[in-house]
């Protein structure tokens, strides 16, 4: 497959990755590798990397990616550039899971230089506040969630762009 991505430093989050050359809507972009895991382990993953972010005071990153109700993929490898995509309110692309294998596709077309992003999906939890977002779009809403989770924000919040 060409490389039609490169990862560069971003303004949502570090790094980023963007566009090598102008790409079409409902193109595959990129693979996102790693090992694949069961839930368990993937659940104790992510404690370890927040006890080091406790400890460190710094933001411990985890790439885990939901595989199915059973496996997780972990991308935390030197070979996955997909894992430094960033989330965003108005994503540019999506996740799709065929035969097992997490591909990103563009939902729009993109042009060369331009950040590829798609929306992580978060549940909205207790937790949801944990995960601010930073992706600068129009319709921001100011946290990491799924866009039908977006009504369950409290209208209170100042995050809530309009």
């Amino acid at each position: 497959m060409e490389k039609l991505a490169e990862v560069k430093e971003s303004k949502i989050h570090t790094k980023g990755v963007f566009a090598t050359k102008d790409i079409t809507k409902n193109t595959c972009i990129i693979e996102y590798v790693g090992e694949k895991i069961t839930k368990e382990e993937g659940d104790r993953r992510v404690d370890i990397s927040h006890d080091i972010h406790l400890k460190n005071r710094e933001k411990a990153g985890t790439y885990l990616f939901e595989l199915d109700n059973e496996y997780d993929i972990d991308g935390d490898t030197p070979n996955n550039d997909a894992k430094y995509i960033n989330h965003s309110c108005n994503p540019n692309s999506e996740y799709r899971i065929i035969d097992n294998k997490i591909y990103i596709y563009s939902i729009k077309d993109i042009k060369k230089g331009e950040e590829i992003t798609y929306n992580y999906g978060f549940s909205f939890d207790k937790d949801y506040e944990e995960f601010p977002c930073n992706c600068g779009a129009k319709n921001c809403v100011g946290y990491i969630l799924k866009e039908e989770d977006w009504p369950k924000i409290p209208k209170k919040s100042e995050n809530i762009k309009k």
